[in-house]
């Protein structure tokens, strides 16, 4: 015999919180635009401050929004150091923090592979733009990035524009209105394969790290995957949870 189903009971500053995510998501407020005051929203809500304030708090700790002493609360932007320095997790052994300068390898227009279909939540077959790059850090090649995104979200990315930015996350955003808001990573030690290891000075079959994100928007729904090869002889994976 089946368990009993019972109602869920969601509160009300996350029903809230939901009903701000749909205003952003839908573009009714774009990145870089001031929202209402609290005081204001609260009203059309017919909800008190408090629990308004609540749920623009979770909205803050998810970096949907920014605080602004004295200006009020602004859609986030995917400004180029505050999206690297979000999304990009590796550090120096030391401790220090290097900035990535991407060298590309290949940008083309193809059929998804089974893998890229189920990561992107796409049918077989479909039309998919793939990026290759190298990230080098003080000069140094550490990355390896294949990068996997749906050809109807990103019209004619693959050829303009003729250089891909540093930053891809910030040019999705302004240029293509997708919106990077979190990501799901996983991590596994692999060995280098030879296309990875001429482009990392490794030896093929040498232990190196493999980071699999699938990037989301606002409402969680695939917007790219990328598959990052990276030797650790200078730099590991750092994430503060």
């Amino acid at each position: 015999m089946d368990a009993p189903k019972f109602p869920t009971f969601r509160p009300l500053y996350q029903q809230i919180k939901d009903l701000l995510l749909e205003r952003i998501a839908s573009g009714e407020w774009s990145p870089g635009t001031y929202i209402p005051s609290e005081a204001a929203l609260a009203a059309s809500y017919d909800v008190s401050v408090g629990t308004l304030r609540k749920a623009l708090n979770e909205l803050v700790a998810e970096n949907v929004v920014i605080r602004q002493q004295g200006k009020g609360t602004v859609v986030a932007t995917h400004d180029t150091d505050r999206v690297l320095f979000r999304f990009f997790n590796l550090w120096r052994h030391d401790g220090e923090r290097g900035l990535p300068v991407s060298r590309p390898l290949g940008r083309k227009l193809r059929k998804a592979t089974a893998d890229e279909a189920r990561d992107l939540g796409l049918e077989p077959g479909a039309k998919v733009i793939h990026i290759s790059r190298v990230r080098d850090l003080e000069g140094v090649p550490t990355l390896v990035e294949q990068i996997t995104l749906e050809a109807a979200r990103f019209p004619g990315l693959e050829k303009d524009p003729e250089v891909l930015p540093n930053t891809l996350y910030h040019l999705y955003q302004q240029r293509f209105g997708q919106t990077v808001a979190h990501a799901d990573e996983s991590l596994v030690a692999v060995a280098a394969s030879a296309q990875d290891a001429e482009h990392l000075d490794v030896q093929p079959g040498d232990p190196v790290l493999q980071i699999r994100r699938i990037a989301r928007d606002y409402q969680g729904t695939p917007i790219e995957r990328r598959i990052s090869t990276v030797t650790t002889r200078h730099y590991g994976y750092f994430n503060q949870l």
